[in-house]
């Protein structure tokens, strides 16, 4: 068969990814022993989210999500991520997704210091988040507390 040659397999697979490629985000959901969970509010767009960012070439979605979790709250994992959903976020392309992945265990290294991405991170109480937090962070919490079913689209 043709596509038992490594070459014409590996072009076949471009031209998929070409046609039907896709972006991949995470987000994570860390809430603490007092059902706090951790938001942070960037520097670049408004509303305050769950940590997360975009997966690198050749990163795997928890490693990025552990990262990222360390980048932008100094959360430190003490055990895997579950994922929890798998969603179309339509809003910032057709070929865009996001892994939300929830933190059953975790430390928290010390205080973030705002940088050049994160303006500020804390925990909040999930009955009492900041007004603007963001109409995806609240839909994607209520579906961690059970609240509300869950969505394909982020």
């Amino acid at each position: 068969m043709l596509l038992d040659r490594p070459l014409l397999r590996r072009l076949f697979h471009l031209g998929a990814l070409s046609l039907r490629g896709m972006t991949l985000g995470v987000r994570g959901a860390a809430i603490d022993p007092q059902g706090r969970v951790c938001l942070v509010r960037h520097t670049y767009m408004s509303g305050w989210y769950l940590p997360g960012g975009g997966v690198e070439r050749g990163e795997a979605a928890a490693d990025a999500m552990e990262r990222e979790f360390r980048e932008e709250a100094e959360i430190v994992l003490a055990g895997p991520l579950r994922l929890h959903g798998f969603y179309r976020n339509a809003t910032a392309s057709a070929r865009d997704h996001v892994a939300l992945f929830l933190a059953p265990a975790f430390t928290v290294a010390g205080p973030k210091a705002p940088d050049r991405e994160i303006a500020a991170c804390g925990f909040f109480p999930l009955d009492a988040l900041p007004d603007d937090t963001t109409r995806a962070t609240r839909e994607r919490l209520q579906e961690i507390r059970g609240d509300l079913p869950p969505s394909l689209d982020w």
